[in-house]
């Protein structure tokens, strides 16, 4: 499965704690603490993704073309979902949410249009010359 493929299922799942679909199913919502330790952490069989640590992942978000919506920005109308984002602030955990245009719940068919973004390339540092001593 793709990277986006891999997210849906995850989000999807009710097994799954540390990721959910945001009021209208339009964002995700990563608590980011959990997600390390439920899903980062998972080892053998149940590893999902490759990398282990929040900068590889949030690279990969990046290079799908996720994009990172400040907190203040996301309220959820629904009391539940808004009683849960309190609980999580008053526990000092840190919820991220992330938009991509075509990672909506209810639509499983716009995952083929998320796709991979080149890497921005590195500049190579250039060698330095050797100096001959006469």
């Amino acid at each position: 499965l793709s990277f986006p493929q891999k997210l849906w299922v995850l989000v999807e799942s009710d097994q799954i704690m540390s990721i959910w679909w945001s009021h209208g199913g339009h964002r995700i919502v990563i608590d980011q603490e959990m997600f390390k330790v439920e899903v980062l952490g998972m080892k053998g069989r149940l590893k999902v993704f490759e990398m282990e640590n929040m900068k590889s992942f949030f690279r990969q978000l990046n290079l799908y073309g996720f994009t990172k919506i400040p907190r203040d920005h996301e309220r959820s109308p629904s009391l539940p979902e808004f009683l849960a984002e309190e609980e999580a602030l008053v526990a000092h955990r840190k919820l991220l949410v992330y938009y991509h245009l075509f990672f909506k719940r209810d639509y499983p068919q716009l995952l083929e249009h998320c796709k991979r973004r080149a890497a921005p390339k590195r500049r190579a540092v250039a060698a330095p010359a050797l100096q001959e001593d006469p």
